[in-house]
């Protein structure tokens, strides 16, 4: 039974790039700490996902935030169909809780954005200009001490035409992280690229909301009650920790059983 509903999951995945690897990225929306807070959970919860699919995950560029949790996130997760399983997760995802930074223990809600797109790799031909292309590098964070990275082996990378910048310090070597920062940009610009061969396509349902703060894809409501519900498919759990520690199958299953 489980070979059979694998079977027919990927049928709905028949693009080429639903069986790349993905890379996502993870945005606090306003908030500070508690926004910041959010954004990791979420990124924790992708972890855990990708890792009960047997998925590699590497965390590309996270910057820590001041306080707790994280400014940003760039994570990979190299595996068959990740990218096509984790577009379901592109947009807003919304947290209401009792917050632990709160004194006065009242309830705050957060925003977190979430965005996915396909890594290409050497079958796909993305054509670069190197004229557009420009470099900066710098000391890749470090614990201190000892530990502190004294090398410069952090890069920025800036593309004129398209205003994307890239920053990445995953590797020890400059010259490995300026190829992961040039794979970024290629799997970007592709991504790109299918937004516009795929506008009519996203027309398809108007009752996809837009990528912004406010218009969320899915809520996750831990006070006064608990319920995770995915405003899209209307699919609600109400086992939030086993939810936030992975198990999102459901929610992915139903946004491509939706969008078929």
């Amino acid at each position: 039974m489980k070979l059979l509903e694998s079977l027919e999951f990927k049928k709905m995945l028949s693009s080429k790039e639903d069986q790349m690897n993905a890379i996502i990225e993870i945005n606090p929306g306003a908030g500070g700490t508690e926004s910041q807070d959010w954004a990791s959970i979420l990124m924790r919860m992708y972890v855990m996902w990708a890792e009960s699919q047997n998925f590699n995950v590497k965390k590309v560029n996270v910057q820590p935030g001041d306080t707790a949790g994280i400014k940003s996130a760039i994570i990979g997760i190299e595996g068959d169909f990740a990218y096509g399983n984790l577009k379901s997760e592109i947009g807003v995802h919304r947290l209401v809780r009792i917050s632990p930074f709160d004194s006065g223990a009242r309830r705050h809600t957060s925003f977190a954005s979430v965005f996915a797109y396909p890594e290409v790799d050497e079958t796909i031909e993305i054509n670069i200009d190197q004229s557009e292309i420009s470099w900066e590098t710098f000391r890749a964070s470090g614990a201190g001490g000892q530990s502190v990275n004294k090398i410069e082996s952090a890069v920025r990378l800036k593309h004129k035409s398209s205003g994307l910048i890239i920053e990445c310090q995953q590797e020890r070597s400059q010259i490995l992280n300026k190829e992961k920062a040039m794979k970024m940009l290629k799997s970007k610009l592709y991504q790109i690229e299918l937004e516009k061969v795929n506008k009519e396509k996203d027309e398809r349902d108007s009752k996809k909301l837009k990528i912004d703060f406010g218009s969320q894809i899915r809520n996750y409501v831990l006070h006064p009650y608990k319920m995770i519900k995915d405003v899209r498919t209307n699919i609600e759990r109400g086992d939030v920790n086993n939810v936030l520690d992975g198990d999102i199958n459901d929610f992915i299953k139903g946004f491509l059983l939706m969008s078929k």
